[in-house]
């Protein structure tokens, strides 16, 4: 039978094998790309609209998110725990924090986290555990968007708070169209929009989901160093991009395109369109049926709930 081709959704348009080597990569570097710690801090500017002060916060895949710092600082008698990127393509769990601290990623996470901070794989993190889960730059990371929101609910106490960022489909545009006017194939794999994040949340079990987005603008000297620094947020993690090596002489075309397209002052412009989703954890509701199962874990949340003055 013919193969069927990648579509436009995800995760089928995600190469797992490549999301690993380039998380590998970039959390082998000393610091987390600048991008990211810029967007933690607009993101630690919405803090105030949780309401409870968190007393265990996990820091999903932090060690490229570039919050620690900022978490500690807005909760410094909470627990801060780190959760590691499992690795995607083989479905394994991360290591557990004593072989994790040996990479710079997180020796720089495990220096900075607050209230006694720590690490633990994906595969470890216990239910109903924390009552704000914060996911810095960490989502379009994921294979599977849908099944990274069910850990981050599962993870949350009733009433929780989740707060995540990510990529939106604005980021790069006129790269995926310099890529398309010359035939190249495609630069990145396509990014989520917004309101379909916010059904994926409402399908995971989260409540209220609240979406929004921002477009920061960036310029550079001259397509070397966009080039540059855009090697320092990832590759081409498109499962449908070019098969092959490109050659030195591609290169210099990329180059010579991207030059093509500054502005009067000779500046290469690149837009970042920054998704911005917050939503909670609802009591659970049993579905009505003739037989009824509950979780005990949902059971206990119901009747805590039950008992609280109204």
């Amino acid at each position: 039978m013919p193969a069927v081709p990648p579509t436009e959704s995800r995760p089928e348009r995600l190469d797992p094998r490549a999301l690993d080597r380039a998380w590998g990569r970039l959390a082998a570097r000393p610091a987390p790309p600048w991008l990211h710690g810029e967007v933690a801090r607009r993101l630690g500017e919405r803090l105030s609209i949780v309401k409870q002060v968190p007393q265990h916060v996990f820091d999903w895949w932090g060690e490229l998110g570039g919050g620690a710092a900022l978490l500690a600082q807005a909760y410094p008698k909470a627990t801060v725990t780190g959760v590691l990127r499992p690795a995607s393509a083989h479905g394994s769990a991360a290591p557990a924090v004593e072989s994790a601290a040996a990479t710079p990623a997180w020796r720089r996470w495990l220096g900075l986290g607050g209230g006694g901070p720590r690490a633990i794989a994906q595969s470890a993190v216990p239910p109903a555990q924390a009552q704000l889960v914060w996911s810095n730059m960490g989502l379009h990371w994921a294979p599977d968007a849908p099944a990274l929101m069910r850990e981050w609910q599962r993870a949350l106490v009733v009433d929780g708070f989740l707060m995540f960022t990510t990529l939106g489909p604005g980021t790069l545009q006129p790269l995926r169209d310099l890529y398309r006017a010359h035939a190249w194939g495609t630069p990145y794999a396509p990014w989520t929009d917004m309101h379909d994040l916010g059904d994926m949340l409402v399908e995971a079990g989260f409540a209220d989901p609240v979406m929004d987005q921002e477009t920061l603008r960036l310029t550079w000297s001259g397509p070397q160093a966009a080039l540059d620094e855009l090697r320092t947020l990832g590759v081409n993690t498109d499962a449908a991009r070019f098969a092959g090596l490109r050659t030195p002489r591609w290169r210099d075309r990329l180059l010579a395109a991207l030059g093509a397209k500054t502005d009067s002052q000779g500046r290469v412009v690149l837009e970042f369109e920054i998704v911005y989703g917050h939503a909670f954890k609802p009591v659970p509701r049993a579905q009505v049926a003739e037989q009824t199962r509950v979780g005990l874990d949902d059971m206990k949340a119901m009747l805590s709930r039950g008992r609280q003055p109204r």
